[in-house]
């Protein structure tokens, strides 16, 4: 990879085997194609940047390859880890700084495109709408950063950034806010205007349930 400024992350976790807490309201496939979706409207939400997703999983390589990312592959270490390794090695591929979204923003397209999150120096978070996860984590490629996600990984990056001394950005979006983790999350206005006409979810499915 040619030195570059800025460069988007972008973990994303086995298809088959993403969003579990949808269960309730959508079968294997449909999880699992509402993962490729979501993940694809991030990877397009990079604009001009590069894009790398870091995985262990074929499929999503394979996938990641098609949508014209590079690969960052890190089996069975565990997102925290898989993502602190993926940016040091960015790093060492000459990015100065590292965007990281999760695969899973239906809304991280247009007006928020990622590539805008990118300022110099110090630290960016973007905090879910209940201010408890983060959805976008914006640092120097070189600070190895320790990254802490899972619930209430707000918090954690906010203190972590402060005891890195990293100037600190907290950028809350009303986009970016938006996640795909459980069922509600698929009835949010903003969501609904975006999902794709074939999810059950889709208040304008004219099919909710086929046969």
């Amino acid at each position: 990879m040619p030195s570059v400024d800025s460069v988007v992350l972008v973990p994303v976790k086995a298809f088959t085997a993403a969003k579990a807490r949808l269960a309730g309201v959508l079968s294997p496939g449909q999880r699992a194609d509402l993962a490729r979706w979501s993940a694809a409207r991030v990877v397009a939400a990079a604009g001009e940047l590069p894009v790398h997703v870091a995985c262990d999983d074929d499929e999503v390589a394979e996938w990641a390859t098609r949508h014209g990312a590079g690969i960052e592959w890190h089996p069975g270490v565990g997102l925290n880890e898989a993502v602190r390794r993926s940016v040091a090695s960015l790093a060492g591929q000459g990015a100065a700084r590292v965007v990281v979204a999760h695969g899973d923003l239906p809304r991280a397209h247009g007006l928020a495109r990622l590539a805008q999150l990118a300022p110099a120096g110090g630290a960016l978070l973007v905090p879910d709408h209940v201010g408890d996860g983060t959805n976008v984590t914006v640092v120097p490629a070189g600070a190895a950063f320790p990254f802490a996600y899972g619930p209430g990984s707000f918090r954690r990056h906010v203190s972590l950034a402060v005891a890195a001394r990293l100037p600190l950005t907290v950028h809350r979006d009303a986009l970016l806010a938006l996640d795909l983790d459980v069922p509600t999350d698929l009835t949010h206005p903003l969501v609904q205007e975006v999902l794709p006409e074939w999810l059950p979810t889709n208040l304008a499915n004219p099919h909710p349930n086929p046969a």
